[in-house]
């Protein structure tokens, strides 16, 4: 159990970094237009906010440093 907290920290802290660095996106489909059973959607790249980044990173760190104070 000590040594998965700490992989889990390391992992968030690794993908907080990299989302903070803007190499985090998504796709996004929309519905543009809809007649009958024919649709016209469009796809858009949408970057992850960096609050979500940063997040990590806290969560990342604090499940990290709880996994090495941890006893068994």
């Amino acid at each position: 159990m000590r040594a998965g907290l700490i992989v889990v920290g390391i992992i968030l802290i690794g993908l907080g970094i990299w989302v903070v660095a803007g190499n985090g996106s998504y796709e996004k489909t929309d519905t543009v237009a809809k007649l009958g059973p024919a649709k016209i959607e469009a796809t858009h790249d949408k970057a992850i906010p960096q609050w979500a980044g940063i997040a990590g990173i806290v969560i990342g760190g604090i499940v990290a440093v709880a996994g090495l104070t941890r006893k068994n």
